[in-house]
């Protein structure tokens, strides 16, 4: 936090006042919540970094130094430090003391004061338990039929008692109940989603588990018929089917939200000797055909290790609250992270593994402070932090931790007082990863699937990103702690959803799927680990999702499981894949031998693609295929939204066929790129023909930089959009002084460069087209500048004040005003953001599929063109992508970690947009975009961070979109969005939002985020399709009007080149027509891309009188009937092309 040292100066040092500096009390202290006084500070070692509960005393320092500005102290720089350095920012401490760390918070943690109902429940569930009668050994089945007459269903392990089962169970009272969990030690944080927060009693069983009972899963049917005899309760085991919790179903506790949950343990007198639970050892007996030969069962043993774990857990996290200050916040802080990740139960889709991993955390942090076991075999172990570290450096040390340390290849063992039981080598042998705290042998990550894995560490890579990067537009705390980051769309590149109703695995082993405990989760787990192979550096994570709120010891697992992959851009959609090990077997008949450039002969994998698009379906098709040859599931079985998402930027297929049948050149932006360099060579070989030199040819179309929706075409009847570029030539003192001689010199050259080509290039037609008139068609800055100035267009003569005044509102005044705006953004502005935003398309392979999809979406719902702009578009998806512009405009490869972060798919990056869109407060300040570059230090701040919107009805942009040129931000907003339109942008924003996150229920269509809702207009105009040369393009066009008439002869004939109209769109000529001439009556919105109707909202002020003035532009005078006169203007203004004027209210 930034200090705020007061020293008042005076001459006589005597009357100096010792100055002290107030710094933020740590509210997680022990003393804090005793009530204690904490203005003492502790000088030891250990104090945490963040000056917790500390005033500053100056006494001494008088006689230290005789200086007016004395130099701060050592603890004094340290806090100023933390504040720069540790925060970032005086406000992320402040926000994480304040709406985190606070005891009282509402939203973090139980509160303590509707505790003492609970207190009595459970004093009261006490003596119920120890009170409970014993029951008689009796056979399985007989005791499961005598408890399923009460209504009790006792969930026996696999493999299930039969009639033969030679083993009893009894219930004896238990020898002691414990209370464990997090609420013993006050570090509860609340569930996602409403869910109970768990209060947890032990229940340690008095008859001790004899050896013989661990072989086949004795000990746990014992386990559960133990508390099943007296409980009107329900089961509860969502990772691991023999880990069964007793659920009490008293969920009331005076609004405390709690649930309490009953753990059968095993006793610590039990005869089972540790070293039978290793993970090397095995206690599943299988007849597998080989004699003598058992396999290890290493999640079985674990599971036995952890009916051992409760109390150890609950002992070993009060030790670390005592002795390590932050220890219970830094706990706090990294649940709170893993929750809004998914990584915890809830709800909505979390990730599979972590559901009641609540000892994860904990062995994490101890894992950071107290460092790794020695390893035998030599390798480098993380070493400890100590206990003197802050509770946010505790966190990020672990998120850290998370990101660089592979449990994977490298298991962590924390070092412990007495060395581990077992040995490292012993856990990288028969467990996928490893991570067993000091207090136990319990493997925290052992039902973790590996993919799900590498999802938190990429997670973990995503959040030291946003903490250590100062440049991010978005609040670093909101994004780390209060944003919810489990929606599927923004997280993942490809999202699936698999039916597993028919999956079977090729290869199936009884041994495995007993050692996970159900078939279901060796068969989710087999899955994960094929497909993170089989995709391998294609991606950085795999990620199976499920709901995780289940209340079954047996869960009836969903038929549907959702994956999704984070792609790795840099291999991703590599259309070959190298041999492997066993990798026929992996492959199965998509392996082929293959001969490569280099003279190899080697197994190899190769996907077919037609197109550019196509080739990001890669991942895909890999996924497709290894579900089909692993585990039955055909592609009916797996779906996947891409090629939805393609339809919507696509011709439709019958006049695409036409195109590919008919092109005589290439198709789509290498087609245009091609056309487009044709033409510079064409234009300059008129050196000569033409009077000066032509210097530059810069392309300012989005067709020429891979953005525009659709793909570019030749030009039709149907399709005529034109390419805009701009001729630069060289600079001549032969231009003469009037605008408009300068225009006609002009006129001249564009008739002399058209004249030039059509005889130099045979069968090429050039038309000069005249513009709009005025300034705006050919202009010359510096005359506009002359009239502009202050001096007058002839500064050597004295102009008076008033006269001055009067020509600033005269027409040549304003024009040369308007000309000037045209002038920069189109010559000046336009070429620099094109070659922008096209080394961005290069750069990053989502970008350009991503504004096509958004400019789609702007369009769609009536924005685009008449009321923003296709520029404005492309650096709002800009900005998802460059992030704080370090790696804009470099030739240094962006690293990997970098772009795991921004989207490497057109779907992931319109969902992002969709997101920024339906929160972007833009009335409070402005958006900075690092288009040119990285951003400078204060750049972006002044001018838009603080700059506040009060937006009119009546006025300009409310949009401040800013970049390194464009400081204030209006080059491509000031015509628009107003704060009409920009307000119902955000809240469509904020539907298709809401409506992205119904992936999750399987109702999702991809098309009805374009559908927009037309019952806000007060009237609609209709056009007639059949007359809409655009209609193509319609996102719900008819298919009967496209094979008719023009749609159907997609390429014009060689007879009727005469009829192709570049730019001809009767329907956006009808639109700016309206809009000019209604722009004080009503508001009206247009689809530029094949749309067959408008939307208009009344001016609301049409229905107050108005104050006369000459060119009003309209009546002074209300009239009743204003609206039906002005539907019939509508109508004849657009005879034959509007069908009809619909009154909507």
């Amino acid at each position: 936090m930034a200090l705020n040292l007061k020293r008042k100066r005076a001459e006589d040092l005597e009357s100096r006042k010792n100055p002290k500096l107030d710094e933020v009390m740590d509210v997680n202290s022990e003393n804090e919540e005793h009530g204690e006084n904490e203005s003492t500070h502790d000088d030891s070692e250990d104090s945490g970094s963040e000056g917790e509960g500390v005033e500053w005393s100056w006494k001494g320092r008088r006689d230290a130094s005789k200086s007016k500005n004395p130099a701060p102290t050592g603890e004094e720089v340290r806090a100023i430090r933390d504040a720069t350095d540790l925060y970032r920012s005086s406000s992320f401490k402040l926000q994480v003391r304040d709406k985190i760390l606070t005891p009282c918070c509402p939203t973090v943690r139980p509160k303590l004061s509707r505790a003492p109902p609970l207190e009595k429940f459970l004093l009261k569930l006490h003596t119920f338990l120890m009170q409970l009668p014993a029951v008689e050994p009796q056979h399985p089945l007989e005791a499961a039929r005598k408890l399923l007459k009460k209504g009790v269903a006792v969930p026996y392990c696999l493999p299930l008692p039969t009639e033969d089962t030679n083993w009893k169970v009894s219930f004896e009272k238990p020898e002691d109940i414990t209370l464990v969990g997090s609420w013993p030690n006050k570090v509860s944080v609340k569930a996602k989603d409403g869910l109970n927060t768990a209060s947890t009693s032990l229940f340690r069983c008095q008859t001790a588990c004899s050896k013989k009972r661990i072989i086949s899963t004795r000990g746990f049917s014992r386990k559960r018929r133990s508390i099943s005899p007296h409980s009107p309760t329900r089961f509860e085991a969502p990772r691991d089917p023999r880990l069964t919790k007793l659920m009490d179903p008293v969920t009331d506790f005076t609004k405390l939200n709690a649930r309490v949950c009953i753990i059968p343990t095993i006793s610590t007198s039990s005869p089972i000797s540790l070293h039978r639970l290793s993970p090397s050892h095995a206690n599943i007996r299988v007849n597998s055909g080989e004699e003598g030969v058992h396999h290890p069962s290493p999640l079985y043993n674990n599971a036995l290790l952890t009916s051992y774990s409760p109390k150890p857990h609950l002992l070993a996290m009060y030790n670390h609250i005592q002795s390590i200050p932050a220890y219970a916040d830094a706990l706090t802080l990294l649940r709170i992270w893993a929750n809004q990740r998914g990584f915890g139960e809830g709800s909505k889709l979390s990730v599979k593994g972590f559901e009641n991993a609540g000892n994860l955390w904990p062995a994490l942090l101890e894992l950071v402070i107290s460092g790794e076991e020695p390893s035998s075999s030599g390798a480098v172990n993380r070493k400890p932090l100590g206990k003197g570290l802050s509770s946010y450096q505790l966190f990020k040390a672990a998120l850290s931790c998370l990101a660089k340390h592979d449990f994977i290849k490298n298991p962590a063992l924390v070092k412990s007082i007495a060395t581990h039981k077992f040995p490292a080598s012993e856990y990288q042998e028969h467990s996928s990863a490893t991570l067993v705290d000091s207090s136990s042998l319990v493997n925290a990550l052992a039902y973790v699937p590996l993919g799900c894995i590498d999802m938190i560490r990429h997670e973990a890579w995503k959040t030291l990103q946003t903490l250590y990067s100062s440049s991010l537009a978005i609040d670093p705390f909101t994004d780390v702690f209060l944003h919810d980051h489990r929606d599927v769309a923004t997280r993942f590149d490809i999202v699936f959803q698999v039916d597993l109703s028919k999956a079977k695995a090729r290869k199936l082993s009884p041994h495995e799927s007993l050692d996970f405990g159900s078939a279901t989760n060796h068969l989710l787990y087999n899955m994960n680990y094929i497909l993170r192979k089989a995709l391998g550096d294609r991606i950085h994570a795999v990620a199976f999702l499920q709901p995780s709120s289940t209340s079954d010891a047996y869960p009836s697992t969903s038929s549907t499981i959702f994956v999704g992959l984070v792609l790795n851009p840099t291999h991703a959609f590599n259309l070959t894949r190298p041999a492997l090990a066993e990798f026929q077997e992996l492959w199965g008949s998509k392996s082929e031998m293959r001969r490569f450039k280099d003279g190899r002969i080697a197994e190899s994998v190769v996907w077919d693609v037609k197109t550019a698009d196509e080739r990001s379906h890669v991942p895909a098709m890999v996924v497709r295929h290894i579900l089909q040859w692993h585990f039955g599931l055909s592609e009916e079985h797996v779906q996947t939204w891409q090629s939805a998402y393609d339809s919507v930027i696509r011709l439709p297929k019958e006049i695409a066929t036409k195109y590919v049948q008919g092109a005589g050149s290439a198709m789509g932006f290498k087609g245009a790129m091609q056309a487009f360099d044709r033409l510079v060579k064409q234009v300059k070989a008129l050196e000569g023909q033409i009077p000066l030199s032509l210097v530059n040819i810069s392309a300012t179309s989005e067709s020429l930089r891979y953005t525009s929706a659709f793909n570019p075409v030749p030009l039709t009847q149907s399709l005529a959009c034109p390419i805009n570029i701009v001729f630069e030539f060289e600079q001549s003192a032969k231009w003469p002084d009037e605008l408009k001689a300068i225009q006609k010199i002009k006129l001249a050259f564009f008739e002399g460069i058209a004249t030039g080509l059509m005889n130099s290039v045979p069968g090429t037609k050039a038309s000069v087209v005249l513009g709009l008139g005025g300034y705006h068609g050919c202009q010359r800055a510096t005359l506009l500048d002359r009239i502009l100035d202050d001096h007058g267009p002839m500064p050597h003569v004295v102009v008076p004040k008033k006269r001055k005044q009067a020509e600033r509102k005269g027409k040549e005044y304003l024009d040369a005003q308007e000309a000037k705006e045209v002038y920069d953004r189109r010559f000046i502005h336009a070429p620099r953001h094109h070659r922008a935003v096209a080394a961005l398309s290069h750069q990053y392979p989502a970008f350009s599929g991503t504004c096509r999809l958004v400019k789609r979406w702007f369009a769609s719902h009536w924005f685009l063109g008449g009321h923003v702009s296709e520029e404005v578009v492309e650096l709002l998806c800009a900005q998802i992508f460059v992030l704080d512009g370090k790696y804009v405009g470099s030739d240094a490869d962006i690293p990997e970690n970098t772009l795991s972060v921004v989207p490497s798919t057109k779907e992931r990056g319109f969902a992002m947009v969709m997101r920024f869109l339906s929160e972007w407060k833009w009335e409070e300040g402005g958006l900075y975009v690092c288009l040119y570059g990285p951003k400078k230090e204060g750049e972006g701040e002044g001018e838009t961070g603080a700059k506040k919107v009060e937006p009119k009805a009546s006025s300009g942009g409310v949009w401040t979109v800013a970049t390194e040129v464009d400081k204030d931000g209006k080059v491509w907003t000031k015509g628009g969005p107003d704060g009409i339109v920009a307000r119902r942008i955000r809240a469509l924003a904020g539907a298709t939002w809401s409506y992205l996150q119904t992936i999750e229920n399987g109702t999702f269509n991809v098309q009805g985020m374009f559908i927009h809702p037309t019952q806000d207009y007060d009237f609609v105009v209709q056009l007639n399709p059949s007359v809409l040369p655009r209609y193509v393009h319609n996102i719900a066009a008819n298919e009967g009007l496209l094979g008719k008439g023009k749609f159907a002869n997609a390429r014009a004939k060689d007879q009727d080149q005469d009829l192709v109209l570049p730019g001809f769109d009767p329907a956006k000529s009808l639109f700016t027509d309206l809009q000019r001439t209604y722009s004080d009556t009503f508001r009206l919105f247009a689809d530029p891309y094949g749309g067959d109707a408008f939307g208009a909202v009344w001016d609301p002020t049409l229905k107050e009188p108005r104050p006369f003035r000459v060119l009003g532009g309209f009546s002074s005078v209300p009239v009743k009937k204003e609206s039906e006169k002005a539907k019939d203007k509508i109508e004849r203004l657009g005879s034959g092309l509007i069908k009809a004027v619909v009154k909507q209210r």
